[in-house]
């Protein structure tokens, strides 16, 4: 493989001054928020606590204000996204093997957007974006072709954070996979996720952040997803960390195959095992929306991807980078890989809620204060334990989330003032697991600590 990285700028880390918090804690224990949306049952024999069995009329810390999620998830532009979309779409298809040197139609088309759309986003970020392409020979159907991941790259200011990588692919097929001159105007798989990709690149290309981003638009997602294997392989030979990978694929229609209509869900995928880095990511995403003003609900999934099908996530995910798959919940198969899959599936509504969760959720990995560490249960003689944990630089409180016995998701969680929490209902019997997250003063979650198993 032959890779073009002379455009690649490797900007210099600035360290920051880690400053232990010390809050002052509670005497009572939490209030317990409970999940708002239905979640999978829990394993048999063991049940989710009721509300009424939960600590009650208690108050909790003070919600601190969601003033700068509002105003992120404003900067949101409906149009363009939809502009985004309906101009990919208009290439006719994006075959790897369709036309590379046409200015209106195919692969070459495609590409030739999105790298002007990453160089126009550079123009105006005032040196905080930096684009470059990556190059790589395919061949598919016995077509030898040179194919481009175009990335962006909003460098970060703390040392050995790792990068946040936000990813989508421009390519598309038809059923007829070795067909390159077919109709496939692929506007929800996946000219949706590029739409989300190109935006929040924009939005987020405004200012440095405390960890660095990395927007990534893949080529050859359908023939095997070779364009995000030979990304994961170029990273790997540089060393480069991975702290978490949001792949968006399929995330622009609201609507099912039989007239449903699911405005607020969206679906997340991520590798097992249940205790994976991965699958903790998609939790991760889980809370953020949850705590968040946007009213969507996450629904993590016990599987990799759909049966049968693939995405760029399980590159990274293979190799050991913590990585989910963003996905509309109503997902209509048979509009996929046909030219059915165009313009008048895609709601911009919806388009513009899953743009505002994956800005919502880049920010918060890049930019909320470091993950919680050292956690663990003290046994108390009153029949309590005390939940305790290292102070996060830059927390103002907590989010604690708890996850049932045979649960996906965090069904429970509350939020906390200082790094310690007396409670008797910290046991096996309700919950197998605690996740911490530190917040700061706008509200801004940070990443998430790792699974504390419930002894």
């Amino acid at each position: 493989m032959k890779h073009t990285t002379r455009n690649l700028v490797l900007l210099a880390w600035l360290g920051v001054v880690v400053l232990a918090c010390n809050l002052t804690s509670p005497s009572e224990p939490p209030t317990i928020v409970p999940r708002a949306t239905d979640t999978p049952l829990p394993t048999i024999s063991y049940a989710t606590l009721p509300p009424e069995s939960l600590p009650q009329n208690v108050a909790a810390a003070p919600s601190n204000s969601q003033a700068t999620q509002l105003n992120l998830m404003n900067q949101v532009d409906s149009d363009r996204l939809f502009f985004h979309v309906d101009t990919l779409t208009g290439f006719q298809t994006r075959h790897v093997n369709s036309p590379s040197d046409s200015a209106t139609i195919g692969i070459g088309a495609a590409y030739n957007y999105v790298k002007g759309q990453f160089e126009a986003i550079q123009s105006q970020s005032q040196g905080n974006f930096n684009t470059f392409t990556q190059q790589f020979s395919l061949n598919f159907a016995n077509v030898q072709t040179q194919q481009y991941n175009v990335v962006g790259v909003v460098s970060g200011t703390e040392v050995n954070s790792g990068y946040v990588v936000v990813a989508a692919h421009y390519d598309s097929i038809t059923h007829d996979r070795e067909d390159g001159l077919a109709y496939a105007p692929g506007a929800n798989d996946d000219a949706s996720g590029m739409a989300v990709l190109l935006e929040t690149a924009r939005i987020m290309s405004t200012r440095p952040h405390r960890r660095s981003v990395m927007f990534v638009a893949f080529s050859a997602e359908e023939v095997g997803r070779q364009g995000s294997i030979e990304f994961v392989k170029f990273l790997q030979s540089r060393n480069t960390p991975v702290s978490a990978m949001i792949n968006l694929d399929i995330v622009g229609s609201q609507t099912g195959p039989n007239g449903e209509i699911d405005t607020q869900e969206i679906r997340v995928f991520s590798a097992p095992p249940n205790e994976s880095l991965s699958r903790q990511l998609a939790r991760a995403v889980e809370i953020i929306a949850l705590t968040s003003p946007l009213n969507m609900s996450v629904l993590v999934q016990d599987l990799p991807d759909r049966e049968g099908r693939y995405g760029d996530h399980l590159s990274f995910s293979e190799a050991g980078y913590p990585a989910v798959r963003l996905i509309e919940p109503l997902e209509e198969r048979d509009r996929q890989h046909t030219a059915r899959d165009s313009m008048e599936d895609i709601q911009a509504s919806y388009l513009s809620r899953v743009a505002q969760l994956v800005l919502l959720s880049a920010t918060s990995l890049a930019d909320g204060p470091a993950a919680p560490r050292n956690i663990s249960l003290r046994d108390n003689s009153q029949g309590t334990r005390t939940l305790v944990w290292e102070p996060s630089p830059d927390a103002t409180s907590y989010i604690v989330a708890l996850r049932p016995p045979g649960s996906l998701q965090y069904d429970q969680y509350f939020e906390w003032a200082s790094n310690s929490v007396d409670w008797d209902g910290f046991n096996s019997t309700n919950f197998v697991g605690v996740v911490i997250f530190a917040k700061d003063a706008n509200g801004i979650l940070g990443p998430p600590s790792q699974e504390y198993s419930i002894p």
